[in-house]
């Protein structure tokens, strides 16, 4: 069976991997913990461990059981104490955490209650604290206030140098695929990557270095992004070698929806620039992979997990590379 490195955080990454597990596929999820908000900020403050909020995103979407499981550890407290706006599966990751001693033992004792399709594996077990430096020099202390900061985002990096395990380069070392995530671009998916060894160690493996791209611009991230920003972008975080295949939408997304998220959200399409996208990454897999589900665009995820699951072979069985 091929492995399947894939790096990320949040919503996107949790798509991915509901698709991708449906195939004959060794998965290893690495997962962003720098998440400073909400539910998730609270109990890193109180509790000085890491941020749980994707990971537990992550942990349904790799679950067998997910669709038992999906409500109960996403249910969110609504009270006037101390458990209001905090969610079942945070709590009971911060408490498998403590019985274990650390959040990656924590994650492992969760998987075999979820019964896990994968493995999940924290970029780091130290708390560190994201910091974007936006265009005109202001320096933004946290995820969340990240996201929030209406200014343009130069780079991002970590207040200290994070302390990688062996086990996470190990697999990276292992892999078939790496599979960049579509998510939040500068807040989920580059914080996977600020790290040498990490780097160092997909510079070395023979894996082939894909990239899923967002459906749609990030409101004070990605703000008229195409394609090709999106790639430029990890390609600036990433060493010697570069994003190689890159799957995008091709269909025009247009209509009421379309325009909701344009007004309410500030999100618009992402645009594939086909030239300039081939100019930064060789390979591009484009495919109708828009769906809408619950009065929200998604990936299709099936197809998604397909078009991946296609690059496990020495010659793609896909007819979608332009």
């Amino acid at each position: 069976m091929k492995k399947a490195v894939v790096f990320g955080g949040g919503t996107g990454m949790s798509y991915l991997l509901k698709g991708l597990k449906e195939y004959p596929v060794d998965i290893t999820a690495v997962v962003s913990v720098c998440d400073d908000g909400g539910s998730t900020g609270i109990l890193r403050d109180e509790f000085n461990i890491l941020a749980v909020g994707d990971i537990r995103k992550v942990l349904i979407s790799l679950s067998k059981g997910e669709g038992d499981f999906e409500k109960l550890l996403n249910y969110r407290f609504t009270s006037d104490g101390t458990l209001n706006k905090h969610t079942v599966g945070n709590i009971l990751l911060t408490a498998s955490a403590e019985i274990t001693g650390s959040m990656s033992r924590g994650i492992k004792t969760l998987s075999k209650v979820l019964n896990l399709n994968g493995r999940v594996i924290p970029f780091t077990e130290d708390v560190i604290t994201l910091i974007g430096e936006m265009e005109d020099g202001e320096i933004v202390r946290g995820e969340h206030f990240i996201t929030e900061c209406p200014k343009k985002i130069k780079k991002v990096y970590y207040d200290k140098k994070p302390t990688i395990s062996k086990e996470l380069i190990n697999e990276i070392y292992d892999a078939d695929l790496i599979i960049f995530s579509m998510g939040s671009l500068f807040t989920s998916l580059v914080p996977t990557l600020l790290s040498s060894e990490i780097t160092r160690a997909i510079d070395e493996s023979h894996a082939k270095l894909i990239y899923s791209c967002n459906l749609f611009t990030q409101p004070g991230e990605t703000d008229d992004y195409k394609v090709s920003d999106h790639i430029k972008v990890i390609n600036e975080y990433l060493n010697k070698r570069k994003v190689e295949y890159v799957i995008v939408n091709n269909r025009p997304i247009i209509g009421e929806l379309a325009n909701k998220y344009a007004t309410e959200e500030q999100k618009d399409p992402v645009i594939l620039d086909l030239e300039e996208t081939k100019k930064v990454c060789p390979n591009v897999i484009a495919d109708n992979l828009v769906i809408r589900e619950n009065g929200v665009y998604r990936h299709d995820y099936f197809k998604l997990g397909y078009l991946i699951f296609s690059l496990t072979f020495d010659k793609t069985f896909t007819d979608d590379i332009v």
